[in-house]
């Protein structure tokens, strides 16, 4: 439902309301406006993760900043995506999109990866509460292609679902399918007896490419993993990896491999943790649906 300030908010003018799908291109734009870097095929693909879950100000009729708050299933979302144009800054309009986010959201537990700046907003203002951090590491692509890999649309779509499990808060059916086959990506995974160890996508970015996620029962397969998919990029395009700072197995692969640290995000909740296996988390999914 459209809210229009003015009643419930008391903002002239202002209407918060649902994005259609043809408007993601504007949320994306917005985000790689504030440097996050999105994937080029983000929108499309978040967008299916729950179609109601993306809210866009508008300003008298001009869209002006935007927020998702993705309800993967009746315990768990998360939110991202939270930009307003800078010339409509410090005008409350923040506040209405995060009403209209954390409304929908619920009683659920909720996460978000926030900016290092906006911690102690997220802490005193909406109540939630840090848990960890994650760092963007960049590198370089190139390298050789270890053997025994698969492509990950070759494991059957219920045992890639089963693993993703243990390492995401809740089941992502809709998402995961999109996200493994989308253009210009690629995936790839390590079965042993048939049985799943490990998996990871990268993606094209606005600027260079993405792993993640990369899910795998120990370093040494992350590293097979890591070695694929960084192969497939041309020599000297950025690689970026987004890490879950409590697994240090993690770190020592991205230093083992020249990356460097360029970002760092705080992990934060509203409701109970939720209870998933960090050391196997080598790289994050994506910073704006977790």
């Amino acid at each position: 439902m459209d809210t229009k300030a003015g009643g419930t908010y008391g903002f002239p003018g202002l209407l918060i309301r649902n994005a259609a799908p043809e408007e993601m291109g504007f949320i994306i734009g917005l985000a790689a406006s504030e440097g996050w870097n999105p994937g080029i095929h983000d929108g499309d693909i978040f967008y299916e993760a729950d179609p109601e879950g993306f809210f866009i100000a508008e300003l008298e009729g001009r869209p002006v900043g935007c927020a998702s708050a993705v309800a993967y299933d009746d315990n768990f979302g998360f939110l991202g995506l939270y930009v307003v144009r800078t010339e409509f800054q410090n005008r409350g309009i923040g506040s209405q999109l995060t009403e209209r986010c954390m409304a929908h959201m619920g009683d659920r537990t909720i996460g978000l990866d926030g900016v290092v700046e906006n911690e102690r907003k997220y802490q005193d203002v909406m109540k939630f509460t840090s848990s960890y951090s994650n760092l963007r590491f960049e590198g370089k692509g190139g390298g050789e292609v270890p053997d025994d890999l698969v492509n990950v649309r070759e494991v059957p779509f219920s045992q890639l679902l089963e693993y993703d499990r243990r390492m995401f808060p809740a089941p992502r059916d809709a998402f995961l399918k999109r996200w493994i086959n989308q253009p210009g990506s690629h995936a790839c995974a390590v079965l042993e007896g048939g049985e799943l160890k490990g998996y990871g996508v990268i993606r094209k970015c606005v600027s260079g490419y993405k792993i993640g996620p990369l899910f795998a029962d120990d370093i040494s397969i992350a590293e097979r993993i890591f070695l694929a998919l960084r192969s497939t990029v041309p020599e000297n395009e950025p690689v970026f990896l987004d890490v879950p700072q409590p697994n240090r197995d993690a770190l020592m692969l991205a230093e083992k491999y020249g990356m460097s640290a360029c970002f760092r995000t705080i992990r934060m909740y509203k409701g109970k943790a939720p209870d998933i296996d960090l050391k196997k988390a080598f790289g994050v999914t994506t910073f704006e649906l977790g």
